[in-house]
């Protein structure tokens, strides 16, 4: 899969292109039916299935206060499209200049750079250009001018509910993972790269990989169950999202700590993905850095469990 960032870098070679268009976080089920009718088409009509997405994401950039936590990272986005067998993504830099562009300017100039756009699909709310003036009605209305076939794709429902980022970024934070994994189309994962951390867990007997988690939406503070990929190899993991407060002696930024059972070695620059199964207690103050590890030593030990009852 190419990635690229401007139109006219795409070259497709005389093939048609099939383009799907959104921002795409966390790609869930509707994204990915979204997605999905660009890349049909494309194998359909021998064509290039091209995803033109934005990064950062519009509301880091319109209104910074109010920008949501993503809830994959770029990367991690990236691999799920190569694995929903896309050929190449378009992404455009979003800053204010962009924002200020026209709708209808935006879809001139991608049909033009493009060269050869045989279809655009979106959500049917997708909405997009200056002001966020447009939508699927002018969608058709350029794709008559212009030459090309447009697709409208309804949400999907989870429960009679539409699946939507939003409501996605809900169930993590009110830590409904099963509701997540259901609207993800599979398993809920965490992936980040593993940062130097103090070695405070190294000291009590259970080093852990402190993951970079900035600008992620993270699921409630708390000792998760967990595996975890690192290096090629599945281990079974204890996960703690939260602030230490057994061993920070001052207010301490959110963490998620993994310790992956049964590993020896170092992953510091690694990257790891952290599948949570579920939330086996809340973190906790205890009286010493030794009475914490005594209660890790249980967490484990209940961890283990599950994963062998599994």
């Amino acid at each position: 899969m190419r990635v690229f960032s401007q139109p006219a870098e795409l070259n497709p070679e005389g093939k048609p292109v099939c383009a799907a268009i959104g921002v795409f976080d966390g790609l869930h089920l509707g994204h990915q039916q979204v997605i999905k009718t660009a890349v049909d088409r494309a194998v359909q009509i021998s064509g290039l299935s091209v995803v033109i997405t934005f990064e950062p994401h519009p509301q880091a950039v319109l209104t910074p206060k109010n920008a949501p936590l993503a809830i994959c990272p770029l990367k991690q986005k990236l691999e799920l499209l190569e694995k929903m067998g896309v050929d190449s993504v378009l992404l455009l830099h979003f800053d204010l200049a962009f924002s200020r562009m026209e709708a209808a300017d935006f879809i001139k100039t991608l049909a033009r750079d493009l060269k050869n756009l045989n279809s655009i699909s979106v959500g049917r709310n997708f909405s997009f250009g200056y002001q966020r003036r447009g939508n699927l009605a002018l969608l058709e209305k350029m794709g008559l001018e212009l030459g090309f076939q447009v697709d409208g794709i309804q949400p999907v429902r989870l429960d009679r509910q539409p699946i939507s980022s939003t409501r996605l970024r809900k169930a993590i934070r009110e830590g409904h993972l099963d509701q997540v994994a259901q609207m993800l189309g599979r398993p809920y994962s965490i992936k980040a790269r593993v940062l130097q951390g103090d070695a405070l867990g190294r000291q009590i007997g259970f080093p852990t990989a402190n993951l970079d988690i900035t600008g992620l939406q993270l699921p409630p503070c708390g000792v998760y169950s967990a595996h975890a990929t690192a290096l090629g190899h599945r281990y079974i993991a204890v996960v703690n999202i939260g602030i230490r407060p057994t061993i920070s002696t001052s207010p301490s930024p959110l963490r998620l700590e993994a310790h992956l059972l049964d590993f020896q070695g170092n992953l510091y620059g690694e990257e790891i993905e952290l599948f949570l199964k579920a939330r086996i207690r809340d973190e906790k103050k205890f009286s010493s850095p030794q009475e914490l590890g005594k209660q890790i030593a249980m967490d484990i030990e209940t961890v283990r469990a599950q994963s062998t009852a599994a």
